[in-house]
């Protein structure tokens, strides 16, 4: 344990002694056909559950609980007529029994589960739990499980607590006055420690996109999931981030010490880490012990909604298991076999949703392996079976390794589009016709087969002008039509002359998508944005057109009136030069027009050689890659 002095009252088991038993006493007051509530996670309160299961008398008991790590002794097929399970998130030690049809799955968020015990609708008979020793006021901490454990204690006909030294005295609301307990059981034993898996390829593409959509100040919550995890790791160049969270990791410690999180900017619980548990290793366990930073507190407080909202840019990051091209996601069912849970999904989807500034992202692999081969995570329907978690329209971003979606507030057509995008390759052909099939897209466009590609996050750059504004600079995505034709429509007349040679303020619909539905490396088209409530908006875009022929490419930008002169197209030429020389292209070309001096400053502060020729009304330029 940590060196932290624990604060333990040493004469707890003389002042306690007519409660306290052993595991096995403890254990017979437990009748055939009650509820019992088993402790969460890795405070599943071990010897009390393995002294349960031993009692070969007891008949019908339901064994409710959240998630547990470790061994459930009670979930094995041979004791079903003696132990009914009932999971509110499924984890792999209950799953197999459940998905036979053995087990039962309550599907529920977490915000809703305490009022289940306290209003009498879930009554709970017996409570096994695990707690620290009291300390000399009589308070035990429920240390790395507060969640609905409280509650649970606190609703309870009978509590049974397992008491460890072990277990990390953390700070909050997370005490229960020994009064309260009425059996205590003495256990001096190891907690359960769990590790993420280590995050593979895509994940970690994956996470970098997420992490991405965070900005500085913001407050996060990683929901359960190696993505959610892997994301800590891209978030440690942040500032003064802060966290609330109902699961607490060993990933979210370095992120802690590196000084990312101070907490500074939290609306709520300033400078407080606030958990509702935690799930890790003995270096997590002491790390929150006594730890004033950490703030534990209920899953009615972490996972209520208005009190998420609360908090000034909450970005909430959790998982699916597919999604469908009207943005259903379907997050605790493969098909009709029960998988996982709903867990506090909806609760910091739609908090974040609420916060101002906040951001509520939906990650998953685009593929899955499966008996049948690999299949699609975004599909045109969920599988039969399969239960909407999120809705639809609560839904704002959608995150694969293939890039990012934004949802919130876009039609059907919009929808599918971007969920297309963003789909594995392999796949995007088939959504886009069953897209089609089903009316969600319109007959053109199945013209659009094989040209569904999003640029390589190596496009993706950010740069900041002099007056501090960050922009970003990344490739086209196909959904940007409606974007495009904001920059348009809001161009003066000056510029669109200047750009396209022409005063005419008309574009064809075909046009504007042969801006949006390209190669990215015969043409490439990179847009700058700012951020905007809705997702962000286009400020200016730079494309080039490669001549296969000759290998060079005509280059062209056009930047919003508002924003130019601030050196943004100088910024888009160079980024456009080191895309076009690591793809092999030996230059550009560009004809730009007399009178349109400043385009001509532009090229003139080209990183490589340039060549300028004047004619009657244009001047060509031509730039050279291999030499300066």
């Amino acid at each position: 344990m940590a060196t932290i002095p624990t604060a333990y009252d040493p004469e707890w088991m003389n002042k306690y002694r007519d409660r306290i038993a052993t595991p096995q006493e403890a254990v017979r007051a437990i009748r055939p056909g009650q509820r019992v509530f088993v402790g969460t996670g890795c405070a599943q309160p071990v010897e009390l559950v393995r002294a349960m299961v031993e009692r070969t008398d007891l008949l019908d008991v339901e064994v409710v609980h959240l998630l547990t790590i470790g061994d459930a002794p009670y979930a094995h097929r041979d004791l079903v007529d003696r132990f009914r399970v009932n999971s509110f998130f499924i984890a792999a030690n209950v799953r197999g029994l459940i998905q036979e049809g053995l087990g039962d799955y309550t599907p529920i968020s977490l915000s809703d589960i305490p009022r289940l015990f306290s209003e009498g609708r879930l009554p709970l008979d017996v409570a096994l739990i695990q707690v620290t020793p009291p300390d000399e006021h009589g308070r035990c901490s429920l240390g790395i499980s507060v969640d609905i454990c409280k509650s649970a204690a606190e609703n309870a006909r009978l509590v049974i607590a397992q008491v460890n030294p072990r277990m990390p005295r953390t700070l909050g609301n997370s005490f229960l006055n020994i009064y309260d307990l009425d059996i205590l059981v003495p256990v001096d034993a190891p907690l359960a420690e769990y590790q993420s898996p280590e995050p593979d390829e895509v994940i970690t593409k994956i996470a970098e996109y997420v992490a991405a959509l965070v900005e500085d100040h913001s407050t996060i919550e990683l929901g359960i999931g190696a993505i959610p995890q892997a994301v800590a790791k891209f978030l440690r160049g942040k500032k003064d981030l802060g966290v609330h969270t109902e699961m607490f990791t060993d990933s979210m410690i370095d992120l802690i010490e590196s000084g990312a999180v101070t907490g500074r900017h939290k609306t709520i619980d300033r400078g407080k880490v606030v958990a509702s548990f935690c799930l890790g290793s003995q270096r997590l366990y002491e790390y929150v012990h006594n730890n004033p930073r950490f703030a534990f507190h209920p899953t009615e407080y972490v996972n209520d909604v208005e009190i998420i909202g609360r908090q000034s840019k909450m970005i909430a990051i959790n998982v699916a298991l597919e999604v469908d091209l009207t943005g259903q996601v379907c997050a605790d069912s493969i098909g009709t076999r029960f998988y996982s849970g709903i867990g506090g999904q909806l609760d910091f989807t739609r908090g974040a949703a609420r916060s101002e500034g906040g951001r509520a992202i939906i990650a998953l692999r685009s593929t899955a392996e499966t008996p049948e081969g690999c299949v699609s995570r975004i599909v045109t329907r969920l599988s039969p079976g399969a239960g909407v978690v999120t809705p639809r329209g609560d839904v704002h971003y959608v995150v694969t390794e293939y890039g990012v979606a934004y949802l919130h507030g876009k039609n059907i057509h919009e929808r599918a589009l971007a969920l297309i995008s963003i789909a594995h390759p392999d796949f995007r052909a088939q959504l886009l016709r069953e897209a089609v099939d089903v009316r969600y897209l319109r007959p053109e466009m199945k013209d659009l087969e094989g040209r569904l590609v999003v640029g390589p996050q190596q496009f993706r750059t950010t740069k900041v002008l002099e007056d501090g504004t960050q922009i970003t600079f990344r490739p086209i995505h196909p959904t940007d039509e409606p974007r495009m034709k904001e920059l348009f429509y809001a161009l003066s007349q000056e510029t669109i002359y200047y750009r396209f040679m022409t005063r005419s303020y008309q574009i064809p619909r075909r046009e504007f998508q042969d801006f949006v539905f390209i190669d990215h490396r015969r043409d490439v088209a990179i847009v700058a944005t700012l951020p905007a409530p809705y997702g962000e908006e286009i400020i200016a875009v730079g494309r080039y057109y490669l001549d296969e022929k000759t290998n060079y490419a005509e280059v062209a930008f056009v930047v919003r009136d508002d924003w130019q002169n601030r050196g943004i197209g100088t910024m888009l030429l160079h980024h456009l030069e080191n895309i076009a020389k690591r793809n092999g292209i030996a230059g550009f070309t560009a004809e730009v027009l007399k009178e349109n001096r400043a385009m001509q400053r532009v090229f003139a502060k080209s990183q490589h050689r340039v060549t300028a020729v004047p004619s009657e009304d244009v001047v060509s330029f031509r730039i050279d890659f291999s030499g300066h």
